[in-house]
């Protein structure tokens, strides 16, 4: 018996990875959380499958349905969306299982700021204007932020933001961050990307509030950064044509595809 932790995607069906489908198919029991996991998903359950949704139970209630399982020797698919290595609550359900000895997998899933991204038609790192992506958030009831990952530490480097599950605060999001990149920077607020009902609200860090107004909640990401509108910034160099590297064709030592 195994314990099957399925990254399910950002919310579009068709981005849920071959892995997860079948381990889905092949789990008699599927735990999802139901506020965020598209039902089409589901139907990838075997006949007859256990599918509980998770969203009203507690921790405590949810180890105690895998335990049940793992005591029929029955496979469970923990189906969470986007991708389970940031802002799951995966962990503490590990750390559970270990302490249990029930074994379990993970399988990564489609994260949210990509499909953002791929929603905006957007590169977040490109050449001279940003090399590096901050997936972060502000305090919520939830969990508190270390004291060191301030949106003013990360704003310093110049980096493009994908701040999550911060929709509520964009105001003092804004606001904060205008200091460092300027109030004319760019900003996208996307929601529910890929879903059928996905919206995108494009603007500054001087507008974006007035913008958004009170048209989007909860599944909102806010990606903020010179990289989502720039035009003048020089090629990569991994194409250029006197660019040395080793599948190069023509190279006495390239490797053959």
């Amino acid at each position: 018996m195994t314990v099957h932790f399925i990254g399910a995607g950002p919310g579009a069906p068709d981005l849920l990875t071959l892995r997860g489908r079948d381990l889905i198919a092949a789990s008699p029991v599927c735990l999802y959380a139901g506020s965020l996991i598209p039902q089409e998903l589901l139907r990838h359950c075997p006949e007859g499958a256990r599918m509980i949704n998770t969203a009203p139970l507690s921790l405590d209630d949810i180890i105690a349905e895998i335990a049940n399982a793992h005591a029929q020797g029955l496979d469970v698919a923990r189906l969470h969306s986007g991708d389970l290595s940031v802002w799951s609550a995966m962990g503490e359900q590990l750390r559970r299982l270990r302490a249990l000895d029930i074994p379990y997998d993970i399988t990564p899933g489609v994260p949210s700021f990509a499909a953002g991204a791929a929603a905006l038609g957007a590169e977040l790192t490109l050449p001279g204007v940003a090399q590096s992506v901050v997936l972060t958030r502000t305090p919520g009831r939830a969990s508190p932020m270390p004291g060191g990952e301030t949106l003013a530490a990360f704003a310093a480097t110049g980096a493009t933001l994908a701040i999550h599950l911060s929709i509520h605060r964009l105001g003092e999001v804004a606001a904060e961050l205008g200091a460092h990149y300027g109030t004319d920077c760019p900003v996208a607020v996307v929601w529910r990307a890929s879903w059928p009902d996905q919206r995108i609200v494009r603007g500054t860090l001087a507008t974006i509030a007035s913008d958004v107004a009170e048209t989007m909640e909860r599944t909102a990401l806010i990606l903020v950064g010179r990289a989502l509108a720039a035009e003048d910034f020089d090629d990569s160099r991994l194409y250029a044509p006197d660019y040395d590297r080793r599948f190069r064709a023509g190279r006495a030592d390239a490797v053959k595809a």
